[in-house]
């Protein structure tokens, strides 16, 4: 008769492990930690000296309206599409995922471990940027604070699905740093990132607001200031999580 041999699953020590070694990978990543947490704040200080009391629309303050909300999708964007996807490559590219195969820590556990200390680091550069609105240029909470933190929950998931994209198609580190940006950037430019929206072509801002981008800083914009949500926006980064996570599933390989 066979012995059946149990499965050791690990624990939540494994887990709590696993994350702080993730975390302190980061933190070793001195690019990659400082500038999604310093970039906005110098954006935020910039465009509040440039900016001061100006008012967007019926007495609502450009800064809180359009530099606010960019600011925080710059933090969650650079963490998603640029950090996470250029570890997960080096991941690959040294072996570490396949060793893990062979093991009780599944591959996967890495992917899970990256996302909440890129959640955090997002908490993190998301608290510096309000408190330094704040202290500076007397900016209050969002008008509706459960929903702005429902839809900055709902960007991040948005930038970490297509992370996962970046990561998927990358055939390096490298490449996976290179993708990134130029999606970024791609995404950042016609979202708002150097500049409102209506100070863009027509067709580019329509474009743009229903990308990733656009679609975080319209839908965070309106939470702050209390307007009503677009179902455009909401639908627009549901429909990138769905379309990015199905290719990253189809296509992510654990070896290089």
């Amino acid at each position: 008769m066979t012995e059946t041999v149990p499965v050791h699953r690990p624990g939540p020590r494994s887990w709590a492990i696993l994350v702080a070694a993730e975390a302190k990978m980061v933190a070793r990543d001195t690019s990659g930690l400082v500038v999604p947490l310093g970039l906005p704040v110098l954006i935020l200080v910039m465009n509040g000296l440039a900016f001061g009391g100006e008012d967007a629309y019926e007495g609502i303050p450009v800064f809180e309206r359009y530099v606010m909300p960019v600011a925080l999708t710059i933090v969650i964007a650079m963490i998603g599409v640029v950090n996470m996807p250029s570890f997960l490559s080096y991941y690959r590219r040294t072996k570490i995922l396949r060793r893990l195969s062979a093991t009780p820590a599944n591959p996967a556990m890495v992917l899970a471990a990256q996302v909440i200390v890129g959640i955090v680091q997002s908490v993190i550069g998301v608290v510096i940027g309000v408190a330094a609105a704040m202290a500076f240029f007397d900016v209050g909470l969002p008008d509706r604070l459960g929903a702005a933190l429902a839809v900055l929950g709902l960007a991040a998931l948005t930038m970490y699905a297509i992370g996962m994209f970046v990561a998927a198609i990358a055939p390096s580190p490298n490449a996976s740093v290179a993708i990134g940006l130029v999606i970024f950037f791609a995404l950042g430019a016609t979202g708002g990132m150097f500049g409102p929206t209506g100070n863009l072509p027509r067709p580019v801002a329509a474009v743009g607001e229903v990308l990733p981008f656009g679609a975080s800083v319209q839908a965070v914009g309106n939470a702050w200031v209390g307007a009503d949500q677009s179902p455009a926006h909401l639908i627009a980064m549901a429909a990138a999580i769905i379309v990015s996570t199905a290719i990253a599933i189809r296509l992510f390989r654990w070896d290089a």
